[in-house]
């Protein structure tokens, strides 16, 4: 059997069109992401899912950014509302890493009973005092230890679930001040600081299944973004440490130049073991997919060594969770 696409692609809307289980079928994307767009509610998602999956006739792994606060996908009737995190863990002080293992554990339940088996999360980003609005809430902290701390949480909460978690944006996406979706962020700090900062975290989380790549130059390190730097990739799997499946962060977002064939061969070239494109769009697609060519035989056991820490979640008791999580967050304290 050949190995799939190294891709991972989103679908237009709420069901598969013909087109796209014929594309699916032909391109055979490692996996899927799904979107707002793609998710009207629990029986849809639940069914687009299994939609998904069959088109490539293999239990894919399907993706989503659910992260908790204003970065959400699901629709009320499937996941709940959460407070941006970094207002919640302000609000829980010493115990923000347990509020944010509770909350991880319930979306992780969520996404399971839908089919959806891995989230976009968590961040291990530093928040400092310039970073982009688009991020700044949904970090977890100012600090290294403190981030690094809510980070494994996060991911911990997601595996006891059955939900394989993403670290992202390796590795650190705190000090950009521009939207990566609209502009290259340029971040120029000192490489020494940058390793005792930012990175910290990154290095800390290094034995998680998947990582996302940062749409971010640091000029101290090299001239291009990470998600297309051969030495920003071997600084994250060299010094970081990071073994898992490193995946690109969405590029279709305009940091990257050139179309997005070009973007998807530079990656692949620099190092990312799988190309994530997440708009829909059917001609962009299939070139993507052309150029990303099929995962090597390391990405491919990388990715096996991923998914075989999918499982079944453990049994809990979720309003006994919900309400501990309540709690939590009635207590203040410091970062």
């Amino acid at each position: 059997m050949s190995a799939p696409a190294a891709a991972i692609l989103g679908c237009a809307g709420p069901r598969l069109t013909e087109r796209e289980r014929r594309f699916f079928r032909e391109a055979d994307p490692w996996g899927f992401i799904l979107f707002a767009r793609n998710c009207e509610s629990a029986g849809q998602i639940t069914a687009l899912v299994a939609e998904l999956r069959a088109a490539v006739g293999r239990d894919a792994p399907v993706l989503i950014d659910q992260e908790g606060g204003r970065v959400a996908r699901l629709p009320r009737d499937a996941g709940r509302a959460w407070a941006p995190p970094l207002e919640a863990v302000a609000r829980a002080g010493d115990r923000a890493a347990e509020m944010l293992r509770l909350r991880a554990r319930i979306i992780a339940h969520e996404l399971a009973a839908l089919g959806i088996d891995v989230n976009c999360a968590p961040l291990a980003d530093i928040a400092t005092p310039t970073t982009h609005p688009v991020l700044r809430d949904r970090c977890y902290g100012a600090t290294p230890g403190a981030v690094a701390a809510r980070a494994r949480a996060v991911a911990e909460g997601l595996l006891a679930g059955g939900v394989l978690p993403v670290l992202k944006h390796i590795p650190g996406h705190g000090r950009a001040t521009a939207d990566s979706h609209r502009a290259l962020p340029r971040v120029g700090a000192a490489a020494a600081d940058l390793r005792l900062t930012d990175f910290a975290p990154f290095a800390a989380l290094a034995d998680l299944p998947l990582g996302m790549t940062a749409h971010v130059v640091y000029t101290a390190l090299d001239d291009r973004p990470v998600t297309i730097s051969p030495a920003m990739i071997r600084l994250i799997r060299d010094e970081l440490g990071f073994a898992g499946l490193l995946m690109t962060d969405d590029i279709s977002m305009q940091a990257l130049s050139g179309g997005g064939a070009a973007r998807a061969a530079a990656a692949r070239a620099a190092g990312c073991d799988v190309v994530l494109h997440c708009n829909g769009d059917a001609e962009e697609m299939a070139a993507v997919v052309a150029a990303a060519g099929s995962l090597t035989s390391a990405a491919a056991a990388r990715a096996a060594a991923a998914l075989a820490r999918r499982g079944a979640g453990e049994a809990v008791d979720i309003a006994a969770l919900q309400a501990k999580h309540d709690a939590l967050l009635s207590v203040t304290g410091h970062d």
